[in-house]
């Protein structure tokens, strides 16, 4: 029998980097939204047992992206076998839809899609609290895939907390194609700074975080032609929003015409890229 689990995007929507630990690594507070229901941006696991483990990748995303155990895919599926004691062997083909490099957090979805299949498809009974600890080993984005809606991440963002939901205002999410990596971008702080060493002030019942991301000026550094997409937004009316540490940008509009215009008039001037409406 086979089984399937949807592994959406996602957004931050709010990223702020107060400082870097004393393990290397930096402490953030994110407030992140999990984009259901956008085929465009939802990658497929699917998965039946086999006399072995194997992986598949597949979908427009796919290409270059290895099967191998250095894949979070794997990674996770590894992880359940340490927690149930046993072979879970499988037969799994991943379709990617979510751009790699992105910002998007396809990866981490991928593992938390990962986890549940497997749970499910052997009847492992794992529960919330373990497959959360299993999640924080994979990756600091992996456990909000796990609790899905809006999520307060603390900690490297692996401490995740569900909150209320927000409703997101009429969204344009733009992939230019280029791929930025995360741990230069993060090694860029020294360079550029933390522009606001500030965490997120208590906000009303039902509110919107601000529109933030402190990884923004690290990655332009990186990777300069980052700029050229947020000032496309700019022009057509947007707000632009570095997705994590890019390359994608999401950009919110006062309406859904400004928004749906906006689309139309970028995929006519940059047909290379991918353009999403959420």
């Amino acid at each position: 029998m086979a089984f399937a689990i949807q592994a959406p995007a996602k957004l931050n929507r709010f990223l702020a980097v107060l400082g870097r630990r004393a393990d290397g690594f930096h402490e953030l507070e994110l407030v992140t939204t999990v984009l259901e229901g956008v085929p465009e941006l939802t990658d497929t696991l699917e998965g039946e047992p086999a006399p072995v483990l194997t992986l598949e990748i597949a979908g427009p995303t796919g290409a270059g992206l290895t099967a191998d155990g250095s894949n979070l895919v794997i990674k996770a599926w590894r992880l359940l076998e340490e927690a149930a004691k046993r072979p879970l062997p499988a037969a799994l083909r991943l379709e990617k839809r979510i751009p790699h490099g992105a910002g998007l957090g396809g990866g981490s979805s991928d593992a938390a899609a990962a986890l549940r299949l497997g749970d499910r498809m052997f009847g492992l009974g794992l529960g919330d609290a373990a497959l959360l600890g299993l999640a924080a080993r994979l990756g600091s984005d992996v456990p909000l895939f796990l609790l899905g809606g809006t999520v307060l991440g603390l900690g490297r963002g692996e401490r995740v907390f569900p909150l209320r939901p927000v409703p997101l205002e009429p969204i344009l999410l733009v992939h230019p194609g280029l791929h930025v990596s995360t741990p230069s971008v993060y090694r860029a702080l020294q360079d550029v700074g933390y522009p606001f060493p500030e965490a997120l002030a208590s906000q009303p019942e039902g509110a919107a975080p601000p529109w933030r991301n402190d990884l923004t000026g690290a990655a332009l550094w990186v990777c300069p032609p980052l700029a050229e997409v947020r000032d496309a937004l700019r022009d057509t009316g947007g707000e632009p929003l570095l997705c994590g540490s890019g390359s994608c940008w999401a950009a919110r509009y006062d309406g859904a015409q400004a928004r749906d215009a906006a689309a139309t008039r970028l995929s006519g001037l940059q047909p290379a890229w991918g353009v999403w409406r959420v």
